[in-house]
């Protein structure tokens, strides 16, 4: 009786634990701006795929990204004390899973950013070349419809880690 006891006691302990993991920064940890940084701009993502209009999600998920935060005032480029700009590089598909009939069951989206942020005079304060996501996502066979909406829920998906990636990398730099 006492070992079921302990189980549960254990099984408690390791879920408040991972509870408590599971905020997005340490306590304590300041997100903060660059040095004499306190507006941003940001431009519509260049979108070097053939998947259209991702351009836009990915732009709004950023910009609220920093809006929400507040830490820097997203205004126009032009009086901006810093741009962040970039591409969508690339955007590809895998096959993860298979029916039995060899089909794709499940497939993810791998989306590949090039991003960097500049002060008004151009010097480069961060970038990052290469910053990539994935999500998985069902493949319906009988309905290609509800197929290129999972496909899509994935890619929005997508675009809200990065954008918080992205704003959490560029302030907690500094």
């Amino acid at each position: 009786m006492q070992y079921k006891e302990i189980g549960k006691a254990i099984v408690a302990l390791v879920v408040f634990v991972a509870a408590a993991g599971c905020g997005y920064h340490f306590e304590g940890m300041a997100l903060m701006a660059p040095e004499s940084v306190s507006t941003i701009a940001i431009t519509v993502l260049e979108n070097r795929t053939s998947e259209s209009g991702i351009e836009t999600v990915f732009t709004s998920d950023i910009t609220y990204e920093f809006t929400r935060s507040k830490v820097l005032r997203v205004v126009g480029k032009d009086t901006a004390d810093a741009v962040l700009s970039g591409t969508i590089m690339s955007l590809s598909e895998e096959t993860i899973a298979y029916t039995a009939s060899y089909d794709s069951a499940e497939r993810r989206v791998i989306i590949t950013l090039d991003l960097a942020l500049e002060r008004a005079d151009g010097n480069v304060i961060w970038s990052n070349k290469s910053l990539s996501d994935k999500e998985a996502f069902k493949v319906v066979p009988s309905d290609k419809l509800a197929t290129e909406k999972d496909r899509r829920a994935a890619i929005e998906a997508m675009s809200e880690r990065l954008a918080e990636k992205i704003h959490n990398r560029i302030l907690q730099g500094f």
